[in-house]
């Protein structure tokens, strides 16, 4: 009986270090994963136009760096919590990691689509304020130009204005056309 208890102690008292070399194998995925979706950011579309273009699309994203960072540091964390928290063995835990990383990388690559998907409305053009009312904020000679303020995808612009007819400071005006990308034609509100 005693010499059962002796290697108990034993193997109790014993560092796995093969253990502790697959938990920092896996630990080192992570941290890769990690390093590589920071570069991933920095080096934006570098892996969809290494080859040319002739990936692009054809995996809809499915092999961007964003993509595969989220795989390789979720197979590596993944692994390594398996190794470290259970008794379970490498297959194990490489089995955990590569679902894990699966499901990161389809969530990332989801992700990734509906940021993409998320569009801001056109930029507004000078052919825009045609139609549009404002008011003059410098007096319009006849046949000369003066200032009138229109609002322009929601702000208050000042553009060079001419007019046909002399037109008042504070007078409600019409945008007849665009003249140029800092002046326009308009004409006086008749009520």
């Amino acid at each position: 009986m005693g010499s059962s208890s002796q290697i108990d102690e034993k193997r109790s008292g014993e560092v796995d270090y093969q253990g502790s070399d697959r938990v920092t194998f896996f630990l080192g995925l992570g941290i890769a994963g990690v390093v590589l979706l920071a570069l991933s950011l920095i080096f934006d579309g570098v892996l969809e136009g290494l080859f040319g273009g002739v990936v692009d699309g054809l995996f809809d994203g499915l092999l961007s760096l964003p993509v595969i960072a989220g795989f390789i540091s979720m197979l590596g964390f993944g692994g390594a919590i398996v190794l470290g928290a259970t008794s379970a063995g490498t297959l194990v835990a490489t089995v955990v990691g590569v679902a894990a990383g699966l499901v990161a990388g389809w969530l990332t690559w989801k992700l990734s689509k509906a940021l993409m998907r998320d569009q801001t409305h056109a930029t507004p053009r000078d052919s825009d304020l045609v139609g549009t009312s404002g008011s003059v904020v410098t007096a319009i000679p006849a046949e000369g130009y003066g200032e009138v303020l229109l609002r322009l995808g929601g702000q208050p612009v000042k553009y060079a204005a001419r007019s046909a007819t002399p037109v008042a400071r504070g007078t409600e005006i019409w945008v007849e056309e665009a003249l140029s990308t800092t002046s326009v034609a308009v004409r006086p509100v008749e009520r």
